[in-house]
């Protein structure tokens, strides 16, 4: 089932909610979901396959096609969807918030229904869900999906929506991805949490070394960034950025992987690597088609 909507209306909070695990980072930032991450639920009898899809987002860049290409591929392969809205947006958003989801709604084949998220915030405004179930013609379910609220009515569309025949994975796995893939992302949570501005959307990770058999774990881990500036940055002063960050990012992969780590982590630059195809295809983006 796809998870579709805006920039942090909580698609990654309710894909983890709804699968159980922590599998998409999560921050206060907006669009920290750069490639459709897949989850599994598994119950007796039927096995469900949540994914989550970056935000929707009106820039032209190769980099924020890259991302639409994304979520339109995952659109083209669900059998539902469950399309996410910010019930917080307040009065300047709200129309946007609406008119993006509409239009989500809109190109989406499979059966879908709308979730208005954060209905537990005080800043809550049943207005946004009302103003959708009139522009979508959709059912509409007001949630929240950082304490559970009306999430079960989403289980319960999904089941009805998956297609008959066997599991496709084992009962006991939660993820698609490989274990790289969520260390990869933990790291770059990290990043998102300690440094501010630009700096975090021209961070690429990616695990190099993974030493499974010994004790601790041994995991390296590269981040590219696309100007010397923001290598100094991430660094920082006598190497005490990185240093932090590494204190920020182990703790979360020793819970992920259940082991104790050693975290290794290096800063190069790519110049520019979000504006040219093989940069992004070096960091797993699939898509557009078309590009340098």
């Amino acid at each position: 089932m796809l998870i579709g909507g805006l920039p942090n209306a909580g698609k990654s909070t309710l894909l983890n909610r709804l699968v159980r695990e922590r599998l998409s980072i999560v921050t206060p930032k907006a669009q920290t979901t750069w490639t459709a991450v897949a989850g599994i639920r598994s119950e007796p009898g039927v096995q469900i396959v949540f994914v989550d899809t970056p935000g929707i987002t009106e820039g032209r860049s190769l980099f924020d096609r890259s991302m639409a290409f994304e979520t339109e591929d995952a659109m083209r392969n669900a059998d539902a969807a469950v399309i996410v809205a910010d019930g917080t947006a307040g009065p300047a958003r709200a129309r946007r918030e609406i008119e993006a989801v509409a239009g989500l709604a809109a190109k989406c084949r499979a059966p879908a229904v709308v979730a208005v998220n954060k209905a537990d915030d005080p800043r809550f405004d049943a207005a946004v869900a009302d103003g959708l179930r009139r522009r979508t013609r959709l059912p509409v379910h007001c949630i929240s999906a950082i304490a559970g609220q009306g999430v079960e009515d989403l289980l319960e569309f999904a089941r009805t929506h998956v297609p008959p025949g066997p599991f496709l994975y084992p009962e006991d796995d939660v993820a698609v991805k490989p274990v790289r893939f969520f260390v990869q992302e933990l790291v770059r949570e990290a990043v998102f949490e300690q440094f501010q501005d630009e700096v975090p959307y021209s961070v690429a990770a990616r695990v190099e070394e993974f030493r499974g058999g010994e004790v601790p774990v041994y995991v390296a881990v590269s981040l590219h960034v696309e100007r010397r500036s923001q290598k100094a940055i991430l660094v920082g002063r006598k190497g005490a950025a990185i240093k932090l960050l590494g204190m920020r990012a182990r703790p979360r992969i020793e819970r992920f992987l259940g082991r104790r780590v050693y975290l290794d982590l290096w800063v190069k630059v790519w110049p520019s690597w979000r504006r040219k195809r093989k940069g992004l295809m070096e960091f797993g983006h699939a898509g557009p088609r078309s590009g340098r």
